[in-house]
């Protein structure tokens, strides 16, 4: 009898165990590819500094990858990666045509007070008509300024997880934008709150009207954005066959992964990837403190 219970006791362990592995490969995978072999891949911070944005992400629940020695956070559905070759952003997000991105939680009201209680400084939502703020809505800027507006979706399975991007372009050019992202990134065109999104694999491309022409990413603290493809030399192909080329060689990036950039016709820098494993979590305090 001591020989079976201990048996049982290793096999709960290793069960165990192994839902631990599972849970920790999820949050460190992007969504399921689309037919078009591609998926929401990450948002590239060019930051100025690393170890104040890491501890950001990791008290609002990130997890931290360190592929090929380089800091990289994931929540379900997205990487952000936090090292540009050196680079350091100049200015922030908001008067380029990528004005904030965003993420999903749960419930609002639990999750930011968690991350107030790891030192995260929580901005309210957006003012009602009636008086006082969405509840149903925050906002949190990097020390960068990179500005993420926070979601509520109670359907969710995770505390954390990607939301949107949102796009700033004159009005005339959005449908034109929705049109782009669709056929290139195999997006579903709906709607949200009665305005057109373009849905992809882990994310939502929402779009606003700008009063003018706004600058491009590049250089900026949130440089680009990322899909990643199931197969790399396939997707540049499909690129190709639509008559878009590509900003440089196909190349290998600084953590081996295979890359590609493209511009979009409005000035969105956007980095093509087929990742290699990102390799283990690594454990570190999530605290802003």
């Amino acid at each position: 009898m001591a020989i079976i219970r201990a048996m049982k006791k290793n096999l709960l362990v290793a069960l165990a165990l192994a839902s631990m592995l599972i849970a920790t490969a999820a949050a460190a995978q992007p969504a399921p590819y689309n037919a078009a072999g591609a998926t929401f891949g990450h948002w590239h911070i060019a930051s100025k500094d690393v170890e104040a944005n890491k501890k950001l992400f990791l008290a609002m629940g990130g997890k931290l990858y360190m592929p090929g020695g380089q800091p990289l956070i994931a929540f379900p559905g997205l990487y952000i990666s936090l090292v540009l070759n050196g680079e350091v952003g100049n200015g922030a997000p908001a008067g380029s045509v990528i004005n904030h991105v965003g993420l999903f939680v749960d419930d609002v009201q639990k999750r930011t007070a968690e991350w107030k209680a790891k030192g995260v400084t929580v901005l309210p939502g957006n003012p009602l008509p009636t008086g006082g703020n969405r509840l149903d809505q925050a906002f949190v800027v990097t020390p960068d300024g990179v500005r993420m507006e926070i979601q509520e979706d109670k359907t969710q399975k995770v505390p954390v997880r990607n939301g949107h991007v949102h796009f700033s372009l004159p009005a005339a050019e959005i449908p034109k934008a929705i049109a782009w992202y669709a056929r290139v990134f195999g997006g579903e065109t709906t709607t949200r709150n009665d305005a057109p999104i373009v849905s992809v694999p882990g994310d939502q491309l929402r779009f606003n009207e700008a009063k003018e022409p706004q600058a491009p990413t590049r250089h900026r603290v949130l440089d680009h954005i990322g899909f990643d493809v199931k197969d790399h030399a396939a997707f540049v192909k499909r690129l190709e066959g639509m008559g878009i080329k590509l900003d440089e060689p196909v190349a290998k990036g600084s953590t081996g992964n295979t890359i590609a950039y493209i511009t979009d016709p409005w000035g969105t820098r956007i980095e093509i990837v087929q990742r290699l494993p990102v390799g283990p979590q690594v454990t570190q305090t999530a605290s802003v403190r």
